[in-house]
């Protein structure tokens, strides 16, 4: 229920959760939920507690970026980034890196490091010749920083990538839903399921992909 929620009402998503926590309060997945729920509704300070308390019990950094914004959220970007710091990025998932750069990144501007920002984002997953779950939301997050470095017209162009990618994923997914779809902008999808795009701005491939879905 929290998962169906959490877009729509994520009060009441809240609610579900913290009610599994009384009953499965020692289950990982029911800590990261009520952590995610509280996110959602901006009760940061309680995302935090219960993102270490599923850290602590699962043993997985996935959640890192959450913490890192949350950290953000409670007013602490020093501390959101020894977080993000403190551990090797190259032992997590593909997406959760992704995501990490973004939350790094987030807290940079935070501190008015607008240049060391935009460094945050500047990780292979930023390729603007490839698409993922994470690319637009990484796209918009350098066009963001870009805008306020002043860099207006690069911003636009990585806008204008951002909003290719989320279409070719779009469109993608509809393949997989209804195995025909016809959009002039997609020229092939192959075997792999990556996405051409007219453009040349953003394939998409299979890997990783289920490490990109949102719980």
């Amino acid at each position: 229920m929290a998962s169906r929620l959490i877009d729509d009402d994520p009060a009441l998503a809240h609610e579900h959760a913290l009610a599994a926590s009384r009953s499965a309060g020692r289950v990982a997945i029911v800590r990261e939920t009520v952590a995610i729920t509280a996110y959602a509704t901006g009760d940061f300070a309680l995302a935090l507690r219960e993102l270490r308390t599923h850290r602590r019990i699962s043993g997985s950094d996935e959640q890192l970026p959450l913490i890192v914004d949350s950290e953000r959220g409670v007013g602490r970007p020093d501390r959101a980034l020894e977080e993000g710091r403190a551990v090797d990025r190259s032992t997590l998932p593909t997406a959760v890196r992704a995501q990490l750069a973004i939350a790094m990144s987030g807290a940079r501007l935070d501190l008015g490091e607008l240049e060391r920002a935009l460094q945050e984002l500047d990780i292979p997953e930023a390729d603007p010749d490839r698409a993922f779950d994470w690319s637009p939301a990484l796209f918009a997050a350098r066009a963001a920083v870009l805008e306020e470095l002043g860099r207006h017209e690069e911003a636009a162009e990585w806008f204008r990538r951002a909003e290719i990618a989320a279409d070719a994923l779009d469109a993608a997914a509809g393949v997989a839903d209804r195995e025909v779809i016809v959009v002039e902008e997609i020229d092939l999808i192959d075997d792999e399921g990556g996405v051409d795009v007219a453009s040349g701005v953003v394939p998409m491939q299979g890997e990783d992909e289920d490490e990109g879905e949102e719980r």
